[in-house]
C-alpha cells in the first residue's frame, strides 16, 4: 500500500529505467500515475512547461517499456514534451531546480544526460535527426531502433516532411515515427493537415478494415492468374484501402501507418508500440497517438494554452501564484501588448496593414488583431520559412505585412528574408519579439544574434527602440519606408513611459542624443539606453562628463551623429544586449574606422559563447550587461585610458 510519506515508491524505487522493460501492466499504469502527480507537484513550485508534458505520460512510460535508449536513439521533438522522460532517467531529485540558474534545463540537452540524444528547442527537427542517426547505425553495422516523437503542432512545419519524404524513399528499417496528435501547438493547430488528422480520426475502423482488405487479397491465388488479372486483384487493394481512408498520406510517403491509438491508454499504447517494432524491421513506421495537453490535471485541460508554461501555481486549487507589486505603481505594459495594440490601431487607418505570426498569435499580441480583423491576421502554423516568403508574396501585390515571430525563431526563416524579401527589396515588416537574454528556457530561446544575422542584409532597415513609446514610433516608420524593416524589443514590461498621439513616424537612420559630455560617449541600443543614461548620471557625480546617444537604428546607423561626439569625447563605449561578433558593436566600430576615427573602444555586449538557462538578471550580470555591472566596467575602461 502506497505510504503518505513517499507517494512516489515506484518512481523513487527505478535505479535505471531499463527496469521498466520487466514491468507488469498494473505497475506500468501506477509509474504513469506517480509521474504524472509529480510533475503537477514539482511544476507548481518550480514553474515550466506543463500541459504539454502532463499529456505526454502514457507515451513516455510505455516507450521505455519497450526500448532500452542506452542503446536505441529517441528524439522528442520539442523539448517541453520531455519532462516524463527526464523523470524516468534519473533526474528526478533535480527537478527543484528546473529551468534555473545551473540547474536542470527545460528541453534536452545532449550533455545532460546519456539518454538524451540530439538537443530540442526549436520544433519540427526530430525526424531528420532521428533519420541521420539511423544511416549513421547502418553505415556503422549496427540494428538498434531510432526513434522521432514529434506533434504538439510540430508537423505543420515543411521540415519535418522533408524528413518523412526522405525516410520513405530510403525504405529506412528500425525507423518510427511517433505522431504525438494533441489538436495544439502553443495556440490551436491551424491548417489543412489538422483537418486531415481530424478526418483520420474520425475513420477509427481504418485499421479493422486495412487488415480485413489485405487479408483478403493475400488469400487470393495471384500466382495462378494472368498477370492481368494480378495487376488488378493489386490496385483493386490500393484503391478499396484509398476508399476506407481519405488520402493515406503516410503510406504514400512510404510509411506503415499504425492508428490512431488513444495515447492514454496504457495498454492499447503498449501493444501498438509492440505492433510498430515488428513492422520496423521491414521498413519505416508512422505511428499516430492521440492525446491531451493537460490531461490528468483538469484546469490545464480546460485551457491548454494558459497552461503551456506557467509560474509557480497552486496545484490543489489551480491558481497560478501572482508576484505581488506595488499596488499604488501598476506595472507599465508590456512590449508585447503594447505591439499589438499599436498594430490594432494602424491597421484601422490602413487596410492594407496584415499580420502574420508562426503559432504564436498571442505570445506575439497578434491576437489582438485576429480579435478585430479576422480577416486580416494569418497564423500558419509552426512554418516561419513559409510565414516570411508568404509576406513577401502579400507584399508584391501591394500589401503591408507584419510578420510577428520571436527574434530566435526568425532564425528558421533567415534565408526567405534574404532571398525573398530583402534582394527584391519588398516593404516587409518584422517585429522581434523576445530579442536579447530571455531567461529560463536558455540557449535555443535567447534573441541574442538578430542584429547580427539581419545587418548583413541589403535594402534591411533595422531598429530597436528605447521604451515602448518608440516601439510605437518604429512599426509606424516600418510600415511606410518603403523598404524590408525589422524592429526588435524584449520580453517584459516597458517603462512605464506616455504612449503619445498620435503615433509619429522617425527619420529613417537618425540617432537621438540624450545627453552631451566630454570624457566618454555612451552609445546605446534598445533595452540598454536607460541604463546608459542612468550611468551617466552616476558617473557625473564622480566628475566623468558622458555623452549619451539613443542610437534607434542599427542600419543605416547614424554615423554623422556618432562621429562628431565621438570626435568630442576621448572614448567610446558601446551598449548592447546582443552578441558581439557581427552586432551594434560591430556597426559602430566599422563606422568610427571608415571615417578614420581612432578612439578606445568598450564593447559591452554578449560574448561569443552560449548563454544558459536562468533568472535573466543574474545572467545579465554574468554578462557584464547589468546596470551595476556596466557601470563598474564603464569607469574602470575610463580610469585605464
Amino acid at each position: 500500500m502506497e505510504s503518505p510519506a513517499n507517494p512516489y515508491p515506484l518512481l523513487d524505487s527505478l535505479a535505471a529505467p531499463q527496469q521498466i522493460r520487466h514491468f507488469t501492466p498494473e505497475q506500468l499504469g501506477q509509474l504513469a500515475a506517480e509521474v504524472r502527480a509529480f510533475i503537477i507537484a514539482s511544476v507548481s513550485e518550480t514553474g515550466g512547461h506543463f500541459s504539454s508534458n502532463l499529456g505526454t505520460v502514457e507515451l513516455t512510460v510505455a516507450l521505455f517499456h519497450h526500448f532500452d535508449f542506452l542503446q536505441d536513439r529517441i528524439v522528442w521533438d520539442v523539448g517541453h514534451q520531455a519532462y516524463p522522460h527526464k523523470l524516468l532517467t534519473g533526474r528526478k531529485d533535480r527537478f527543484p531546480t528546473l529551468r534555473q540558474h545551473h540547474g536542470l534545463s527545460g528541453f534536452l540537452k545532449r550533455d545532460e544526460s546519456p539518454y538524451d540524444h540530439f538537443g530540442a528547442g526549436h520544433a519540427s527537427t526530430s525526424i531528420s535527426a532521428v533519420l541521420g542517426m539511423a544511416k549513421a547505425r547502418d553505415l556503422q553495422k549496427q540494428d538498434h531502433a531510432c526513434i522521432a516523437v514529434i506533434g504538439d503542432g510540430s508537423m505543420t512545419a515543411g521540415m519535418a516532411f522533408e524528413g518523412l519524404n526522405q525516410a520513405g524513399y530510403l525504405e529506412t528499417k528500425n525507423f518510427l515515427v511517433i505522431l504525438n496528435d494533441n489538436d495544439m501547438s502553443i495556440n490551436p493547430n491551424v491548417g489543412s493537415l489538422q483537418g486531415y488528422l481530424n478526418q483520420i480520426m474520425s475513420g477509427q475502423y481504418y485499421q479493422r478494415w486495412r487488415d480485413r482488405i489485405e487479408h483478403a487479397i493475400k488469400a487470393i491465388p495471384l500466382e495462378g492468374l494472368s498477370k492481368g488479372v494480378a495487376k488488378a486483384a493489386k490496385w483493386s487493394e490500393e484503391s478499396i484501402k484509398r476508399l476506407m481512408v481519405p488520402g493515406l498520406l503516410f503510406e504514400d510517403l512510404g510509411f506503415r501507418y499504425i492508428g490512431p491509438v488513444n495515447g492514454h491508454d496504457l495498454n492499447a499504447t503498449s501493444k501498438a508500440l509492440a505492433e510498430a517494432k515488428e513492422k520496423m524491421k521491414d521498413g519505416p513506421v508512422l505511428l499516430h497517438v492521440q492525446t491531451k495537453k493537460g490531461y490528468g490535471y483538469e484546469p490545464a485541460v480546460q485551457d491548454p494554452l494558459k497552461w503551456h508554461g506557467v509560474t509557480a501555481f497552486d496545484a490543489e486549487s489551480g491558481e497560478i501564484i501572482k508576484v505581488q507589486g506595488d499596488p499604488a505603481k501598476p506595472a507599465p505594459p508590456s512590449y508585447t501588448s503594447v505591439f499589438g495594440k499599436a498594430l490594432v490601431d494602424l491597421a484601422r487607418r490602413d487596410e492594407k496593414i496584415v499580420g502574420i505570426t508562426a503559432a504564436m498569435l498571442d505570445g506575439t499580441g497578434l491576437n489582438l488583431l485576429q480579435k478585430a480583423f479576422p480577416d486580416r491576421c494569418f497564423d500558419v502554423g509552426i512554418a516561419e520559412q513559409h510565414a516570411v516568403t508568404f509576406a513577401a508574396g502579400l507584399a508584391a501585390q501591394g500589401m503591408r505585412p507584419v510578420c510577428a515571430i520571436y527574434s530566435t525563431f526568425l532564425q528558421r526563416g533567415f534565408d526567405q528574408v534574404a532571398h525573398d524579401v530583402c534582394i527584391q527589396d519588398l516593404p516587409v515588416t518584422f517585429a522581434l519579439d523576445r530579442a536579447g537574454i530571455v531567461g529560463a528556457d536558455g540557449p535555443t530561446h535567447h534573441g541574442l544574434y538578430d542584429l547580427a544575422y539581419l545587418r548583413c542584409l541589403p535594402n534591411l532597415i533595422l531598429m530597436a527602440p528605447k521604451d515602448e513609446n518608440e516601439l510605437r514610433r518604429m512599426l509606424l516608420t516600418a510600415l511606410y519606408c518603403g523598404h524590408p524593416a525589422a524592429l526588435r524589443y524584449p520580453r517584459g514590461n516597458g517603462l512605464g513611459v506616455t504612449l503619445e498621439e498620435p503615433i509619429t513616424a522617425l527619420p529613417v537612420g537618425k540617432g537621438e542624443l540624450l545627453r552631451e559630455g566630454t570624457d566618454l560617449l555612451l552609445c546605446a541600443l534598445g533595452a540598454m539606453v536607460e541604463p546608459a543614461r542612468r550611468i551617466a548620471e552616476v558617473l557625473a557625480g564622480e566628475g566623468i562628463s558622458c555623452a549619451v546617444i539613443n542610437a534607434r537604428f542599427v542600419k543605416p546607423l547614424d554615423g554623422a551623429l556618432i562621429h562628431a561626439w565621438a570626435g568630442r569625447c576621448k572614448a567610446v563605449v558601446t551598449l548592447e544586449e546582443g552578441c558581439a561578433p557581427g552586432g551594434f558593436s560591430g556597426a559602430v566600430a566599422e563606422s568610427l574606422a571608415d571615417a578614420g576615427l581612432v578612439k578606445p573602444l568598450l564593447r559591452c555586449a554578449v560574448a561569443d559563447h552560449l548563454i544558459h538557462h536562468g533568472d535573466p538578471r543574474r545572467l545579465l550580470e554574468e554578462e557584464g550587461l547589468s546596470p551595476e555591472a556596466l557601470e563598474g566596467r564603464i569607469r574602470n575602461f575610463f580610469r585605464d585610458i
